[in-house]
C-alpha cells in the first residue's frame, strides 16, 4: 500500500474549453467522413477523445524531450509496433550486431516473453507485435543493454529457440497437409493430432531475460504512461495502468453543419506545356486539371472536457517506484503541462491544408472538486445562431460562453466541494463579455500555467 501523505487538496480537476473552429476535419470516420453524434435531437459534429488524447500526450512527450516546461527531461513513452526493431537498432549502432541477427534475436527475446508478432512469412509485420506496447522510450536500449551484457547464453537460447520454432512450424504444415486423411496405425503423424499446441514445445526464455524485459517494459516513471495509462493484456504479470486523465468527446454546441469541398489539383507539367503551347490545339491536349476530387470540412464551436485525477496520479507514480516525495513534485509538473496540452495540443489530420493546429481556445474554465464534473448537458439544447430579435442567440462562441459559465454559477451553488474556478480566453470579444457577466464563479488569468491551483 503506497502512502499519500504528501496530497493535500481537491482530489479532481476538471477542465472545460470551448473552441471555434472553421473549415478543419480534424478526424475522420473509415470513409473519410466526419464524425458526428446526436444530441438534444440534432447532429453535431464530434472529434473523438483518442484523437485529442493523443495529440496532448505527444505534445507533452515533445516538450519533455525538447527540455520545455515543466517535465523537461523527465521519462516519458512510446506507443509502437516495434520495440523488436528498436531493440535490433540498439544492438546494432551501440553494441556492434550484425543488423539480421540483431532483429531475430530481439524479436525472439520479446516473443517468448510473451509477446505476439505478425506472420514470419510477411515481411511488413514479421517483426512488429500484434498489439501497439505503450512503454518508456528507453525500453528497447535496455533490452539491447541485457541481450549484450547476457550475449553467450542469449545467443544460445536464440538459436536453440528458432530451431524448435521452424520444427514446430515444420510438423503444423505436414499436418495440415494430412487433414482430413486417413492415418494407418502406425504411423509418424498420429502422435501428432493429440499433440500440446507448438508455443509448448518452445524452449522457455532464460528467466534473468524475461525479467530483464518486463522491467524495461514496464511504465517505470514514465509520465505519460502515469497520466493517459496502457493496458496490455498479452503478457499478464507485467503491469497495466489506470491512467489519471478522463477525456470526453468533443461536440458542436449548435446543430453540424458539413462542407463538400470540390477540389481540382493541378499537374504542373501540362500546365507548362500548355503555356508554351504554339497553337490552340496543341494547348486543347493538355486542358484539364490533374486531379478531381471531393474533401468533407466541418466548422463549429465546439465543447470538450476533461478531469486529472489527483490522487491516482501520485499512487501511479509512487506504485511504479518513486518515493512520495518524488511523486508528489512529478505530480505537480505533470498538472501543469497536462492542462498547457489540453489548451495547446490538436491533432494534426490536415494541419498543413487548413491551419487547424493554430487554433486558440475561446475559454477554458478550470476548477477542483470532489468528483469530475461534465458539463455537456449546458449545450443539450443546440445554440439557436440567429440574431437576438429573431429569438435567437448569436453566434455560438459569445452565446456558448454565457452558457458555460452561467452552469458552473448555477451548479457551484449547490455543490460545495467545488472551488473557486479560473477563465482563460484568446479572444478580445469573449474578454470584454466576461466582464459584463457578474459573478461567474470564475477569476480571470492570463497565462494557462495559472489554471492550476
Amino acid at each position: 500500500m503506497t502512502s499519500n501523505a504528501s496530497f493535500a487538496g481537491s482530489q479532481f480537476l476538471s477542465l472545460h474549453l470551448l473552441e471555434t473552429l472553421v473549415a478543419v476535419l480534424p478526424v475522420r470516420d473509415e470513409n473519410g467522413a466526419p464524425k458526428s453524434i446526436v444530441y438534444g435531437g440534432t447532429e453535431r459534429h464530434m472529434i473523438t477523445s483518442q484523437a485529442r488524447r493523443r495529440a496532448e500526450r505527444v505534445h507533452t512527450r515533445d516538450r519533455a524531450n525538447a527540455g520545455v516546461g515543466a517535465l523537461a527531461g523527465r521519462s516519458t513513452g512510446v506507443r509502437t509496433r516495434e520495440w523488436a526493431l528498436i531493440t535490433a537498432r540498439a544492438l546494432s549502432t551501440t553494441h556492434g550486431w550484425e543488423t539480421d541477427e540483431a532483429i531475430r534475436t530481439a524479436r525472439a527475446v520479446i516473443e517468448a516473453t510473451g509477446l505476439k508478432f505478425g506472420d514470419p512469412a510477411k515481411k511488413t509485420v514479421a517483426n512488429l507485435t500484434k498489439v501497439l506496447l505503450f512503454a518508456p522510450a528507453d525500453a528497447g536500449t535496455r533490452i539491447a543493454a541485457h541481450i549484450q551484457e547476457e550475449a553467450e547464453t542469449v545467443r544460445a537460447w536464440t538459436v536453440e529457440y528458432l530451431e524448435a520454432q521452424a520444427a514446430a512450424a515444420t510438423a503444423k504444415g505436414k499436418k495440415g497437409a494430412r487433414k482430413g486423411g486417413v492415418l494407418e496405425e502406425g504411423d509418424p503423424d498420429e502422435a501428432a493430432e493429440g499433440a500440446p499446441a507448438a508455443d509448448a514445445k518452445l524452449p522457455a526464455v532464460p528467466a534473468a531475460t524475461r525479467t530483464a524485459v518486463l522491467t524495461a517494459l514496464a511504465p517505470r516513471d514514465a509520465i505519460d504512461i502515469a497520466l493517459y495509462g496502457r493496458f496490455l493484456a498479452e503478457i499478464a504479470d507485467s503491469p497495466n495502468v489506470d491512467g489519471a486523465v478522463q477525456s470526453s468527446h468533443a461536440f458542436t454546441v449548435h446543430e453540424a453543419e458539413q462542407v463538400d469541398d470540390f477540389y481540382a489539383a493541378a499537374d504542373d507539367a501540362k500546365l507548362d506545356r500548355k503555356r508554351n503551347a504554339l497553337d490552340f490545339l496543341e494547348a486543347a491536349d493538355d486542358a484539364g486539371a490533374g486531379m478531381t476530387g471531393y474533401q468533407s470540412l466541418i466548422t463549429g464551436t465546439f465543447y470538450r472536457h476533461a478531469v486529472l485525477d489527483r490522487l491516482k496520479l501520485r499512487r501511479n507514480l509512487q506504485a511504479a517506484g518513486m518515493s512520495a516525495q518524488e511523486a508528489e513534485d512529478a505530480s505537480v509538473a505533470a498538472e501543469t503541462e497536462f492542462v498547457t496540452a489540453f489548451v495547446d495540443a490538436f491533432p494534426e489530420a490536415k494541419k498543413n491544408s487548413t491551419a487547424s493546429t493554430g487554433s486558440l481556445p475561446a475559454l477554458v474554465l478550470a476548477f477542483e472538486g470532489e468528483r469530475p464534473y461534465n458539463y455537456a448537458a449546458a449545450f443539450q439544447a443546440p445554440i439557436d445562431e440567429n440574431p437576438v430579435d429573431k429569438d435567437g442567440e448569436g453566434p455560438a462562441g459569445p452565446a456558448a460562453v454565457k452558457r458555460l459559465l452561467n452552469h458552473h454559477a448555477f451548479v457551484s451553488s449547490r455543490r460545495p466541494d467545488i472551488k473557486s474556478g479560473r477563465v482563460l480566453t484568446y479572444d478580445p470579444r469573449i474578454d470584454e463579455l466576461l466582464g459584463t457577466l457578474g459573478d461567474t464563479g470564475a477569476t480571470a488569468v492570463t497565462r494557462a500555467e495559472e489554471l492550476t491551483a
